[in-house]
C-alpha cells in the first residue's frame, strides 16, 4: 500500500528498540531508557562531552541535559571529570557500567543482524542496508542525520 513504508520503518525501529531494551532489562540494565542510549552512543564515539554538548546533540536544553547527566551519574553510567581547559565545565565520560551497557547493545545489535541475515540472506540484507542508506540520504538532502530521540 502506498504511503505505509515510513510507518513500517518507524515500526521496525520501535521493535528493535523494544527488543534491545527488554534484553538489557533482563541483563541488569533495567534502569536504561532509550534516551540514555543516545547519550551513551554519543559519548562512546567522542570519548567525552560537556552537558552543553550533550544537550546540543540531543536537541534539548542545557538544563534538561544536566538533569539527564545527573540521573546517569547517580545510576553509575557516567562520570564527571574536570574540563582540561575550562574550569567552569565538567567533561562527562562513560563509567565502566556505561561501557558495559554499550558493549551489550553492540552484541544485541549484532545478534539481530545475524537473525536478519538468516531470514533474508546475505545479499538481500546488504541490498537493504544500501537501499536504506540511499533513502536516508535522499530524504535528508544528503546532510548527516543525527541519531537522537524524538520523544
Amino acid at each position: 500500500m502506498a504511503g505505509d513504508l515510513p510507518a513500517l520503518l518507524a515500526t521496525s525501529f520501535r521493535a528493535v528498540m523494544d527488543r534491545v531494551h527488554d534484553q538489557l532489562a533482563a541483563d541488569g540494565f533495567a534502569d536504561v531508557r532509550p534516551a540514555h542510549g543516545f547519550v551513551f552512543q554519543y559519548l562512546s564515539l567522542r570519548g567525552g562531552a560537556t552537558a552543553v554538548e550533550i544537550g546540543e546533540h540531543l536537541g534539548i536544553t542545557k538544563q534538561a541535559a544536566v538533569q539527564l547527566v545527573d540521573e546517569l551519574d547517580r545510576r553509575g553510567y557516567v562520570e564527571r571529570r574536570p574540563h582540561p581547559s575550562d574550569g567552569r565545565s565538567r567533561v562527562v565520560t562513560l563509567a565502566p557500567r556505561g561501557w558495559a551497557c554499550v558493549h551489550r547493545v553492540v552484541e544485541l545489535w549484532a545478534g539481530l543482524e545475524r537473525q536478519w541475515e538468516d531470514l533474508l540472506g546475505t545479499e538481500r540484507l546488504a541490498q537493504l542496508r544500501d537501499d536504506l542508506g540511499r533513502l536516508i540520504s535522499a530524504t535528508s538532502g544528503g546532510r548527516p542525520v543525527p541519531l537522537r530521540p524524538l520523544w
